[in-house]
């Protein structure tokens, strides 16, 4: 089973737009689990303009709760840039798995992957802090084998591929390109003994094909899941996103 990791950012995003708690993000996180959720992915940025330290914290209480109480194995995801006060958070909450992610200063979304020939020396350390912890260890990842096999080297457990050339495509003949490009990275992956992780941009159109892509692991799905949660509501979306993953819903 491919499983759905939901990332809850955008609550917070509205939550900070007026103050205060509404949305309340512990409520998010129960409604996700409730539909059928595997795992809640966040990304705290270094301005904290969606999920807030107190966030991390608050959300790693809440899944353990849960987990507890239903015998259930839901994973807590957290992603970011390796910044200082990131691993020092990761390695306090001691979520299932970090997703380490290039961050750009400015950037709306994240839209650049490693160059592990450039930063490999840098981040081979952090993971090995992190897995030292009992921490999975996941590295935003293009589709370029050769930089797919340095992350084996520098000791990561997984990549994500970023899906955002995939999900972008227009045309049938653009779409299968990117679609082979990723089946190429992912038997790479598989081959060097590394999971595979994908998420960007993925949604209830483009979501359906990726059942297909060898040993895909996990998806971790924010902003077109909250934004069908508008139109639908937030149980409805995960079971939607669930099911074009190929989940059987009970």
């Amino acid at each position: 089973m491919i499983a759905l990791s939901v990332n809850v950012n955008k609550v917070a995003t509205l939550r900070n737009s007026r103050g205060g708690d509404i949305p309340d993000l512990i409520t998010a996180v129960d409604t996700c689990v409730a539909a059928g959720a595997q795992g809640i992915t966040v990304h705290p940025r270094e301005d904290e303009r969606h999920i807030r330290p107190t966030d991390v914290k608050d959300i790693a209480k809440r899944l353990i709760e849960i987990n507890r109480e239903k015998n259930n194995t839901i994973e807590y995801n957290i992603e970011g840039d390796p910044r200082p006060d990131l691993i020092d958070m990761v390695l306090r909450t001691k979520p299932t798995q970090c997703t380490l992610v290039p961050v750009v200063s400015g950037e709306i979304t994240s839209h650049t992957v490693w160059d592990i020939r450039k930063d490999g020396d840098t981040l081979k350390p952090i993971i090995a802090a992190l897995k030292d912890a009992s921490i999975r260890v996941s590295l935003f990842s293009g589709t370029d084998v050769e930089q797919i096999a340095r992350t084996r080297d520098i000791g990561a457990d997984r990549i994500e591929l970023y899906t955002a050339p995939y999900a972008m495509a227009e045309t049938a003949a653009e779409i299968k390109r990117q679609f082979e490009l990723m089946e190429t990275a992912a038997m790479k992956a598989a081959d060097l003994g590394l999971g595979v992780n994908a998420g960007h941009d993925l949604n209830l159109d483009n979501l359906p094909l990726m059942q297909n892509l060898t040993g895909l692991l996990e998806v971790s799905i924010g902003h077109h899941l909250m934004a069908d949660a508008l139109y639908i509501g937030m149980e409805a979306a995960v079971k939607a996103y669930r099911r074009a993953l190929g989940q059987q819903i009970t």
